[in-house]
């Protein structure tokens, strides 16, 4: 027939043509990444097996270097005359010089003392854990350390008008030096051999360049301030208690911790001019209380 009559026929024919050659193009291509893909396969498995045979060869000449140093380090010390234990299943050179026999003696007495037994020694026992540690004593007038005082000496701060500088016995083997503000208060001849109450406890401090070791206990009001009297017959070194708090001062007060601070508003003088820490007195035990002289209801300190 012609195409004449039928033209859409001869359209179908070309785009048939057309598909049939991009599916052969196709597959040609196919073949072809195959065929690149084996090449490259085998390419690998041969740089591999090339790769081994290297790292082989190199490894041989490793261990001839290994033995070759090996056997010169035995022939070393073959010649400085230390004998060789050769390794089972190794051949290794026998020394030149054989080392001196020494004939074993048998072991002497102190010796077999000496030797420890075989029988397997008891296991240290482990050290017990540290005590622990005490806890800490609640913070009260039991902390701190009254003891009752004598001024055997006492003048005015070379630097400090308002300060007088003491010397105080207090049952120790030297007095201490103790620095107050109480020029204003007390005249210098009230101070001599004056019978006073002590905080002992308290942290060395300079006071314009004197170094204060303990502090006069006061009672004290805005316009008044009164040196607290240990009762009669009190001593130098007599400890002063309050009933209820147990006695046990630190040894020395940390001030980081601020318990003369903490404990300084409980302690007042009472109405009958007795010094007292929560309404309990401050005393010498068999001898009586601490006392100020006229101040009532004010703070001790």
């Amino acid at each position: 027939l012609s195409t004449r009559f039928f033209p859409g026929f001869s359209r179908f024919s070309l785009k048939m043509s057309a598909l049939q050659r991009v599916l052969a193009n196709n597959e040609v291509a196919q073949q072809m990444i195959e065929s690149m893909k084996s090449e490259i396969s085998g390419i690998r498995q041969m740089k591999i097996e090339e790769w081994k045979k290297q790292l082989r060869q190199e490894n041989a000449l490793l261990r001839d270097s290994v033995e070759k140093a090996k056997a010169q380090l035995i022939a070393l010390e073959c010649a400085s005359g230390r004998p060789q234990i050769p390794i089972p299943g190794e051949n290794v050179e026998k020394p030149t010089k054989e080392p001196t026999k020494v004939e074993a003696q048998p072991p002497s007495s102190e010796m077999a003392e000496k030797v420890p037994s075989a029988e397997k020694k008891p296991k240290k026992e482990k050290p017990p854990p540290p005590p622990k540690a005490a806890p800490e004593a609640p913070i009260d007038v039991g902390r701190l350390d009254f003891r009752v005082g004598k001024i055997v000496e006492v003048s005015r701060h070379p630097d400090a008008d308002s300060l007088y500088v003491e010397k105080i016995d207090c049952g120790e083997p030297q007095p201490r030096t103790v620095v107050s503000g109480l020029v204003r208060f007390v005249p210098l001849e009230e101070m001599q051999n004056r019978m006073v109450v002590l905080l002992c406890n308290l942290k060395p401090a300079k006071m314009r360049g004197v170094t204060s070791e303990a502090m006069v206990m006061c009672a004290s009001s805005p316009d008044k301030v009164e040196i607290l009297a240990p009762p009669e017959g009190a001593a130098p070194g007599d400890l002063v208690h309050c009933q209820g708090f147990e006695r046990q001062p630190d040894a020395q007060l940390n001030p980081k911790k601020k318990i003369f601070e903490t404990c300084a508003p409980d302690l007042l003088t009472n109405a009958n001019l007795v010094a007292c820490y929560r309404n309990t007195p401050l005393e010498v035990p068999g001898k009586g209380p601490i006392c100020a002289q006229t101040l009532r209801n004010v703070n001790v300190k």
